[in-house]
């Protein structure tokens, strides 16, 4: 279904979660199969998409991404949905470069041909609002701006003096305008929001915040010219490709992968999990945390989360710490991403605090830094391992605030960009194991499914 919508912001906080969010919530009370995108690479904004919608939220990126894959994901997440919401990343012209879009939002609605409504952060302007939506729609004339959303607004007359202006100097229409004090109550974290996942088994009040924002947007967005905005898209099915078949599986499920996936491990892009079951696995669900023993599967992919928020908990699973030790003794496949990748070594500290671990991989991280590392990376394989060849390329991404100090010096990945575990080195390799602080997208790296999945049938 080609009915779709972007929401870019001016710059990042400017409020298109909370708008995108609303109205995914909104639309589905309507009746509405509500298809949900993200562009860039992120794990915690789609996890609440999917959790609005009861559909997978899919991550779409112009970086890693040529403009085929883009439309092959997009073709195979909407052949059953009745309107698409995408959701942009930071500001709308922010990419990879200061000289072109790759990356960015504005690329993505080009490829896509979307109708595109601008959020703007509008705190303290009125009439330099318009000046703000008249140079976004000059920098790029290619894109189709389709309407304005004002958020952050502190009075009555300061909406009244923004609208009139954007009125009286822009052709576009606003269609929504949101006071400055709407308390949502969406939890933060140095990596952005609270996961869904983790949010609704521990906060009482989570879905009460997920109802106060639907309410919000009812209350100040015009949602049905937002659907009209959405049906006037222009038809884009003569863009579909013969790859879209990359997306069919045209195998029998051979073999189990066990997903750790709980509180604290809850980072997977959805077609990384996609891919692997149309490569012919199985995926077998089970938590590091309350789980006392790994269920029976022939490879285990651990993926990126929060173990520093659960390290307590993680930590008493003794059980579940031997079985994964035990499992990775015996040379089985397994990816550790990110998160595993701190769950596979000695112990983890956090201030004067230090949590024992798997203990797999010799050496410990540390959370006792200031600074987050949010990179995209590009990296190639010096050996082979589990998901990759020697000599396989890829970009990637990194999204962490932890650092590694490993005692092992099987590194079996090169960076000529981001910081990886040390100086550029990653995939630190242990028996059959391969743990990594970049993460990597299966639509991009195509490798990654088949040959995680070829590698479990051994």
């Amino acid at each position: 279904m080609d009915q779709r919508v972007l929401i870019a912001g001016d710059r990042s906080s400017a409020g298109k979660t909370t708008v995108s969010m609303g109205l995914m919530a909104n639309l589905k009370d309507k009746g509405y199969v509500v298809q949900p995108f993200k562009v860039g690479l992120d794990y915690i904004d789609p996890s609440y998409h999917s959790l609005i919608t009861g559909r997978p939220s899919r991550n779409i990126d112009g970086l890693l991404m040529k403009d085929e894959r883009i439309r092959d994901i997009f073709f195979d997440a909407t052949k059953d949905a009745d309107i698409s919401i995408i959701e942009g990343v930071r500001g709308l012209y922010e990419g990879y470069s200061a000289s072109n879009d790759i990356g960015s939002t504005a690329q993505i609605a080009k490829v896509l041909k979307t109708p595109v409504i601008l959020v703007i952060d509008a705190r303290s302007i009125t009439r330099s609002a318009s000046a703000l939506v008249k140079g976004y729609q000059l920098f790029d004339p290619e894109i189709n701006f389709s309407g304005v959303i004002l958020n952050h607004l502190g009075s009555k007359r300061h909406k009244e003096k923004a609208e009139e202006a954007i009125n009286r100097y822009t052709n576009l229409e606003v269609l929504g305008s949101i006071p400055r004090d709407s308390f949502t109550g969406i939890k933060m974290r140095h990596l952005g929001l609270v996961p869904a996942k983790e949010g609704e088994k521990t906060d009482k009040n989570f879905f009460n915040t997920i109802e106060n924002i639907k309410r919000l947007i009812a209350d100040y967005v015009d949602i049905d010219k937002i659907v009209s905005i959405a049906k006037s898209s222009e038809d884009i099915e003569n863009l579909k490709s013969s790859n879209t078949i990359f997306f069919q599986s045209s195998q029998q499920n051979t073999v189990k992968i066990g997903i750790a996936m709980d509180e604290a491990f809850n980072f997977y892009y959805y077609d990384n999990l996609y891919l692997l079951e149309n490569a012919g696995a199985k995926l077998i669900y089970f938590s590091p945390i309350h789980d006392k023993k790994l269920p029976e599967v022939d490879g285990l992919y651990i993926g990126g989360g929060y173990p520093e928020f659960y390290a307590e908990d993680l930590e008493s699973n003794k059980s579940m710490l031997t079985d994964i030790k035990r499992f990775c003794e015996r040379e089985k496949p397994v990816f550790a991403e990110c998160g595993g990748l701190v769950y596979l070594m000695d112990k983890m500290v956090i201030k004067n605090d230090e949590y024992s671990f798997v203990g797999l991989i010799d050496g410990y991280s540390s959370m006792n830094r200031d600074r987050r590392v949010v990179n995209y990376v590009l990296g190639k394989f010096t050996e082979n391992s589990v998901i990759g060849r020697e000599n396989d390329k890829f970009i990637g991404h990194e999204f962490h605030k932890s650092i590694a100090f490993c005692g092992g010096k099987n590194y079996t990945i090169n960076l000529t960009r981001g910081e990886g575990i040390k100086d550029g080195k990653d995939g630190m390799k242990v028996y059959n194991t391969l743990a990594t602080y970049t993460h990597f997208h299966a639509a991009s790296f195509l490798p990654f499914a088949k040959n995680f999945v070829e590698n479990c049938k051994l």
